[in-house]
């Protein structure tokens, strides 16, 4: 592996970058209770993308850490997840967006959210809005009743330095935000940083 350099992703913003199959990208809450959306797409075909679905179907459990595999909608392993402090992440809700501003949070002109940073970060590569899918929540804490199966978005647990480290399997174009959504980051927006060791 190279020397990494630590990068940080502004608060409620997206960064884009590319990363070659062996390639470690390592994201880091700085301060605390910072979720940060993930999504990825395979650069030989930006078709083939990060799927929710087949990653939660194949681990069999919705919060994956640690030996877990991300995988694409085509079923190939995109991500294998080989280092994880915090332990809570999941695919349970879509990336914020204007629209979900004005509907859930009353506000008169929404901003662009995870969604919006997301596809601003991607359009150098045609992938708009309406290609973005659900994101990979890292350190996002939602909970689900057991019985009556609500989710309810909490706090979420990681700490000031919690990390996940994720092995890329194939050679990707993948998008991080800091998150801009206050229930999913208890209301206070801060950055996240992360870094690649180049294979």
């Amino acid at each position: 592996m190279t020397q990494a350099r630590v990068e940080r992703i502004a608060p409620c913003s997206g960064r884009a970058l590319e990363l070659d199959t062996g390639d470690e990208l390592m994201v880091i809450d700085p301060m605390g209770q910072q979720v940060s959306d993930l999504t990825a797409f395979a650069r030989n075909d930006l078709a083939e993308y990060l799927s929710s679905g087949r990653s939660i179907d194949y681990a069999s459990k919705l919060w994956l850490s640690t030996g877990d595999v991300l995988y694409s909608n085509r079923s190939r392993p995109m991500f294998t997840i080989v280092e994880d402090t915090c332990g809570r992440h999941d695919f349970t809700l879509t990336p914020c967006s204007k629209r979900m501003f004005e509907l859930l949070y009353g506000e008169a002109e929404g901003r662009p959210g995870c969604e919006g940073n997301l596809a601003a970060a991607l359009a150098p590569w045609d992938i708009g809005v309406d290609r973005i899918p659900v994101a990979f929540n890292i350190f996002m804490h939602v909970t689900v009743d057991a019985d009556s199966g609500h989710i309810a978005v909490r706090p979420p647990l990681s700490k000031p330095g919690d990390h996940i480290r994720l092995r890329a399997q194939m050679p990707m174009l993948v998008a991080l935000t800091a998150c801009s959504a206050g229930q999913s980051n208890n209301f206070s927006y801060k950055p996240i940083d992360f870094y690649i060791e180049r294979a």
